[in-house]
């Protein structure tokens, strides 16, 4: 089985250092940084599965580390910070984090959302699932991990990319907030409908900058679906 390559980014050494040993115990293969700045220069050398982040980081910010990676890599990004308000959260989901743990955190829990992610990932990734989903002139090829709408490619985090293709995968059916994501982080459903409300106004906001076509049509009172009517 490969080994999963994690980036560990906080600056605080204790933390880091138990992040990095819960992570290693886990059978990953770890490297810490402690700065935005460090953090940027590994990861535009090396691909990562999968990144811790802190948010108050020396140099580059927790923020600036999100949006400047979110231009080219889709890798997912679980932040960890102690700015555990619900602003705080909505705003790195919205730059592109997919998933968010407050401190002070629960090691288990950490070592529990990564293999989530990592698994959703990995399921994308995997060669041999090549089915191309087509709803009007949006496109989503699964092995080539693509989205295009109107013939123009559009950049999706992970998460995005799942959420979108459960939704394409069955057209004409609605999704509840719960479904969506019980599948798209693989854990269960606490009730918390900002996760995936941030995550499917990033969808319509990405998909609107290349078309003038409504995709995603909203249920009220039940979920989304497409709008293929």
């Amino acid at each position: 089985m490969e080994t999963c390559h994690i980036l560990v980014v906080e600056d605080d050494q204790d933390i880091n250092r138990l992040l990095c040993r819960i992570l290693t115990d886990g059978g990953y293969d770890v490297r810490p940084a402690f700065s935005g700045s460090e953090a940027i220069l590994w990861a535009e050398q090396y691909d990562y599965d999968l990144v811790l982040l802190d948010l108050m980081l020396p140099g580059i910010t927790g923020e600036e580390f999100i949006a400047r990676m979110r231009k080219k890599r889709t890798m997912p990004i679980i932040v960890l910070s102690a700015k555990a308000g619900l602003e705080d959260r909505v705003n790195v989901l919205r730059l592109g984090a997919d998933d968010f743990i407050p401190k002070p955190f629960d090691n288990a829990e950490v070592l529990a959302r990564v293999e989530a992610q990592l698994r959703r990932y990995k399921q994308f990734s995997a060669p041999g699932g090549g089915q191309v989903l087509r709803c009007g002139d949006l496109e989503l090829d699964r092995e080539a991990i693509r989205v295009t709408a109107g013939g123009r490619e559009v950049s999706l985090t992970a998460r995005e990319f799942e959420i979108l293709s459960l939704l394409m995968s069955h057209p004409r059916k609605v999704f509840t907030r719960e479904q969506l994501y019980e599948s798209a982080w693989g854990g269960e459903y606490m009730g918390d409908d900002n996760t995936v409300n941030v995550h499917i106004s990033n969808l319509r906001s990405k998909l609107s900058k290349v078309s003038d076509q409504e995709y995603i049509k909203t249920v009220w009172g039940i979920g989304f679906k497409m709008n293929v009517e």
